[in-house]
């Protein structure tokens, strides 16, 4: 029994060097991981601290929900947006997506208010099958009223 453990203590530094190059793979793709995902996430959370950091009055900014407005106040944590005219909401500064270029909110066309001077020549295709539904519902409503007064004939 002595003889197989002086054995098993000799064949243990061979060994050593079998594991650490087992461990070569592992470090390279953690090396790999780091410059792919964790350098490129810390460099944008930088650069979305300092903009966040530097916002002032007049910007124009997207919020994580999707509000588009304009900053009319800063404080320490938090920024007043006006979304409309005369209609404001506070937001925390941390939840500022995007800071637009300026005048990029008057350049939106709201979806209802069009003007007059851009008002289409012909009717779309959609506007087309919404008159045609009108149509289809005045027909049937008339319909409905002729079969009420024939009924009221024939009793």
């Amino acid at each position: 029994m002595l003889i197989s453990d002086a054995f098993a203590q000799t064949a243990a530094p061979a060994q050593a060097d079998a594991n650490l190059m087992s461990l070569l793979p592992m470090i390279a793709i953690f090396v790999l991981f780091y410059f792919l995902l964790i350098r490129p996430q810390s460099k944008r959370a930088k650069e979305q601290k300092q903009m966040v950091d530097a916002l002032q009055r007049g910007d124009e900014v997207i919020t994580n929900g999707g509000i588009l407005g304009l900053v009319i106040n800063v404080s320490e944590s938090y920024l007043i947006i006006e979304v409309a005219p005369s209609i404001e909401v506070t937001v925390l500064k941390s939840s500022v997506q995007t800071l637009l270029p300026k005048g990029t909110l008057k350049t939106i066309d709201p979806k209802g208010k069009s003007s007059a001077k851009s008002k289409p020549a012909k009717a779309s295709t959609s506007d087309a099958a919404d008159t045609a539904s009108q149509i289809s519902e005045a027909e049937v409503v008339s319909g409905d009223k002729a079969t009420e007064t024939t009924q009221q004939s024939n009793k």
